[in-house]
């Protein structure tokens, strides 16, 4: 994994001028260093500045990037932040085509690639990535980024030219350019954070390239297109042969993102995902004469303070014990106490460049820096829920019926911190609604799904009445399936992404890279088409996934009941965010006070504990919408934020 920075500029030729142009692309760059903190470089050619902090993985000693090769009297140029995952297969493939290689690093595989397939090669490209590549001949630049969204791509333009940068801190340190949150910026951070639309960098004039699509810059601007999606079929596959399919898929991609020159360990919370991914690997390591090493997270105390719910039955720890005897790991646990998870939340508002998801993102920043001093790689369990229909709202019969995110059901809660006046001129729920409905828009169904309703449009309000007016139970089986493809499209476009977002900026402020086998696009692909009968096999969470991990996993853990990510449970840190809360809302000065509601917030402080309205899914309660509030009006104020509205 790197970082990727730079300029692209048609309208003079950057060589005439090419150290300073050198110096700015390096301050770009620079900023990123985090994210590759073994070497640096930059590249100028005609209209590309090009920057790259490289966080060494395969071929660390002439892996280089920016990465040059000369091919049938051309020159290309690449920067690319990743990991391929089928990059053997690939350099035999183009070894065939008569193309030779001078490294082992996959970033030539990747340029090479390009060279014999143009935009076509993101087609054939297993793995995690954005990447840039100038074009001399065609005097164009090549970007994309990986299916599943997992590496990110922000960019913008200024003064007629195109900056990017793998986080929108690389963009503000470009000259005058500055942090402005406009109407719409507000929008997604009240209305949706700490989600984000895709495409959005919320700052006014700051974009992403979705996830899945790629793109052509020249001196005509800038062309995207999706090149992937998640298309509707048919599953015809029996239940039996559809567990055998899915398990060879995903057990594949665990095997494959176990490639690294460097150490590699897995995270083991003892639930179900951690634990197949582990299972797999510490049997892939054996193998090979090796032991793999494991980490879980917990925090000080908890198992004092831990209260069994609903949503959190046990605690990790026992099953934690359970899976490093089963698969004989070098297991490390770590813990973090309620000070240091609350001094994290700054830095990572820092790592994000936006508020987040207050603790739940500080203390994996936290755990990344224990991490990163023993190794370099790590393979999690995530985006098994999003896939596998894991989460409590793949189950509710209110989000069947309801037009909205089903992990923010409440928008009511979101106006009601708003000051009235910042509230009457934002327009939230409809702001809402319409990225809403865009999911609804860009979700494959199948035509005798989509004809289900008859005449009724999908996103129509007679549709929205209709189910409301209509029993669960009286669904025609092919409408129940349109809505839990619909329900799974917006767990896969917003939930998996936030997650994702979280996983790679909190991880990759400390260099640790983290893969994720689950969003394997084939697994994606696959599972999208497996009917919800089958993912919820007799009445299981999560019940096919339960099937293809039975044989690696010990029964105690095939049996425990779903829990997610932990979170403290100490009552001192929920009392210090609703004191630095209140000390915010009493100081006029802090930038906060311009936005929400004072008179609100000291009721809801002063009030018992209401975590029945989550602010953002069962992650987020009062205490972290406290800790998100604490995280917006520090982020205004380090990134000099100007509002316009």
């Amino acid at each position: 994994m790197c970082g990727i920075a730079g300029f692209c500029d048609f309208n003079q030729n950057l060589l005439l001028n090419a150290e300073e142009n050198r110096m700015l692309a390096a301050r770009m760059g620079k900023v990123l260093t985090h994210r590759g903190p073994d070497d640096a470089g930059v590249l100028i050619d005609e209209h590309i500045a090009f920057a790259h902090t490289r966080l060494a993985v395969i071929d660390p000693e002439r892996g280089r990037q920016p990465m040059r090769k000369h091919w049938d009297g051309v020159d290309y140029i690449i920067v690319y932040n990743g990991e391929l995952y089928n990059t053997e297969e690939l350099r035999e493939e183009l070894k065939l085509a008569g193309f030779t290689f001078e490294t082992s690093a996959d970033t030539e595989v990747l340029l090479t690639a390009y060279i014999a397939y143009g935009k076509s090669c993101v087609e054939k490209l297993n793995g995690i990535f954005s990447f840039a590549i100038w074009n001399n001949r065609e005097k164009s630049v090549f970007l994309a980024r990986d299916r599943a969204g997992v590496k990110p791509f922000f960019y913008m333009e200024k003064d007629q030219r195109f900056l990017f940068g793998s986080e929108i801190k690389s963009l503000f340190a470009y000259p005058e350019v500055k942090a402005v949150l406009g109407r719409y910026g507000l929008c997604e951070i009240f209305g949706l954070g700490p989600a984000r639309s895709l495409g959005c960098g919320v700052f006014l004039g700051v974009h992403e390239i979705p996830p899945a699509y790629c793109g052509i810059l020249d001196y005509s601007g800038l062309k995207l297109w999706r090149y992937w999606d998640m298309e509707a079929k048919e599953h015809k596959e029996n239940y039996e042969e559809t567990v055998d399919h899915a398990r060879e898929l995903l057990f594949d991609a665990i095997r494959r993102q176990l490639v690294s020159d460097v150490p590699i360990c897995t995270l083991l919370s003892g639930g179900l995902d951690s634990s197949v991914v582990s299972a797999v690997a510490a049997d892939y390591f054996k193998k090979q004469g090796k032991q793999l090493d494991t980490y879980s997270f917990d925090y000080v105390d908890n198992d004092i303070n831990f209260k069994a719910s609903k949503f959190q039955p046990t605690q990790d720890r026992p099953f934690v014990d359970k899976m490093v005897e089963h698969i004989h790991s070098n297991h490390h646990y770590l813990s973090c106490n309620y000070d240091e998870l609350y001094e994290k939340l700054f830095s990572a508002v820092r790592a994000k460049d936006l508020p987040g998801m207050a603790d739940v993102d500080s203390s994996l920043l936290f755990f990344a820096e224990k991490i990163k001093k023993h190794h370099t790689v790590c393979l999690s369990g995530e985006c098994a829920d999003e896939i596998f229909g894991g989460y409590p709202w793949f189950r509710d019969e209110e989000a069947l019926r309801m037009p909205i995110f089903p992990w923010s059901k409440d928008l009511k809660l979101r106006q009601l911190v708003l000051r009235p006046e910042i509230a009457g001129k934002l327009f939230l729920e409809e702001y809402v609604m319409a990225q809403y409905e865009k999911t609804m828009q860009r979700t494959k169904c199948l035509f005798e799904e989509k004809e289900s309703f008859g005449t009724i449009g999908i996103s129509s309000k007679d549709y929205w009445n209709y189910l409301q007016e209509t029993e669960v139970s009286k669904f025609s089986q092919k409408a129940e399936r349109l809505r839990r493809r619909q329900i799974s499209r917006l767990n896969l476009d917003w939930f998996m992404e936030t997650l994702l977002e979280r996983k790679d900026r909190m991880t990759m402020a400390s260099g640790l890279e983290v893969r994720v086998p689950f969003a394997d696009h084939r697994v994606m692909e696959y599972v999208y088409n497996i009917p919800w009968e089958y993912k919820y096999k007799d009445g299981r969470v999560k019940g096919l996934l339960l099937d293809i991990a039975k044989p690696v996993l010990p029964r105690e853990v095939i049996e425990r009941k779903k829990c997610p990510y932990p979170k403290t449970y100490d009552p001192k840190y929920e009392n210090l965010l609703k004191k630095k809360l209140s000390e915010i809302i009493e100081d006029k000065e802090e930038p906060l006070n311009a936005l929400l509601n004072g008179r609100i917030l000291k009721q809801m402080i002063q009030s018992p504990s209401d975590y029945g309205r989550p602010w953002f899914g069962q992650l987020m309660a009062q205490p972290q919408m406290f800790a998100y509030f604490i995280e917006i009006n520090y982020w205004l104020k380090e990134y000099q934020v100007e509002i316009r509205i």
